[in-house]
């Protein structure tokens, strides 16, 4: 979410509005077209402290562009944080969007990982210490788990919503514009007006929610969880990229990963800069979360704006990391035998917990039965990303 993209997505809703201001025969026909104003976006920043919100700059900027007529009719009927409001959830739109077409690269790439290594044999480790032996197509699925309730999470958001209510949420505006337009009917009109704009902007019609923050906190508890499937995928990329390790490594690029000072070194810098995300998105989340929580009146005053700078940073970490980990799991590298091989070195104490229970009995299994259900557990996450490959 760029400044500029804010910027032109306000723009977006003073032409909505304006249009149907006319088409509900309020303002007069002929009003000419509001330019993409995406460039204006460090003159409105500039502008922007004095007002308390961008909105106020933004108008002044237009109003010099637009002919007359239009100037005076722009914005009539609005109110700033209609504006700020539904701008930000036509970014957030885009930005879920994003999150979603990565998501569901990522979905398809782990996957083919867990099919692929459904029979690599590695050591499970807790805690940081050799466990049990497992299955990298297992661990995989793990991943895959998390993605796809990363995935449940984004589809469960309800329909993002337009924010139209005026001065303190009553419409009261509108309405005395359609009743000065000579509207018979002037509650029908400001209502009719209200909806067909959240239809030609693609958004929801719901009533004003200027202290009832639960769009942005939902959306964006959902954007923290994808940050986290992510963050905890890059972690085990990492501990296992170790060179003492040496089960996986990131994809090779020409001029990644590089030391200032140490030639031998290939740094995992996509899963290193996916953890910076991971671990800032929940302060992100909070922030949203303390904001909604000190809305007062009819309008906050500064957490309202406290939003803007949070929202802003967590939907741009996510874009990136998302972008980050779809290229780290597509071409994510696998060493069967280097897992193999620490396997081994792990010795006979790595089955302890089986031949505990085989001891109970006074009997031994075969190196086969260590395993335990990694199979049928396996086969379970691929049904259910099976199934989200055909609902998508």
């Amino acid at each position: 979410m760029t400044s500029g993209a804010l910027v032109r997505a306000m723009v977006e809703v003073e032409r909505v509005w304006l249009e149907g201001l006319v088409a509900a025969g309020i303002a007069p026909l002929g009003m000419g077209e509001i330019e993409d104003a995406g460039e204006l976006a460090p003159e409105v920043a500039a502008g922007s402290e004095a007002g308390g919100n961008p909105v106020i700059p933004l108008l002044k900027l237009l109003r010099a562009r637009l002919a007359p007529d239009a100037a005076f009719w722009l914005h009539r009927g609005l109110t700033s944080q209609d504006v700020m409001d539904t701008a930000l959830v036509l970014c957030l739109r885009e930005v879920l969007a994003r999150v979603r077409g990565e998501l569901g690269r990522q979905i398809e790439a782990v996957t083919n990982l867990a099919e692929t290594h459904r029979a690599t044999t590695m050591a499970g480790r807790t805690l940081t210490q050799y466990a049990v032996p497992t299955t990298f197509g297992l661990k995989a699925a793990q991943w895959l788990t998390a993605l796809l309730d990363a995935q449940d999470g984004l589809d469960r958001l309800p329909p993002l919503p337009v924010q139209l209510g005026g001065a303190a949420g009553t419409l009261s505006a509108v309405l005395e514009l359609a009743r000065r337009s000579g509207s018979p009917d002037p509650e029908s009109t400001a209502l009719e007006l209200a909806e067909s704009t959240a239809e030609r902007l693609g958004l929801a019609w719901v009533p004003p929610w200027h202290t009832a923050r639960a769009p942005i906190t939902t959306t964006g508890d959902a954007l923290v969880s994808c940050c986290d499937a992510w963050g905890r995928i890059a972690r085990d990329v990492i501990e296992l990229g170790r060179p003492e390790i040496g089960e996986l490594a990131e994809p090779a690029s020409e001029g990644r990963g590089g030391s200032s000072t140490m030639a031998q070194k290939r740094n995992p810098v996509l899963s290193i800069l996916i953890r910076r995300t991971a671990l800032s998105a929940p302060q992100w989340g909070a922030t949203l979360h303390l904001a909604a929580a000190e809305a007062v009146d009819e309008r906050p005053d500064g957490s309202w704006h406290a939003e803007w700078p949070a929202l802003q940073s967590l939907c741009r970490g996510a874009v990136s990391a998302a972008g980050q980990a779809s290229e780290l799991l597509g071409g994510l590298q696998v060493f069967p035998e280097r897992m193999q091989a620490n396997l081994e070195a792990a010795g006979p104490s790595i089955l302890a917990e089986q031949r505990s229970m085989a001891a109970l009995f006074e009997e031994d299994t075969d190196y086969g039965d260590y395993l335990g259900l990694a199979g049928p557990l396996l086969d379970a996450v691929l049904t259910r990303a099976q199934n989200f490959k055909e609902n998508r």
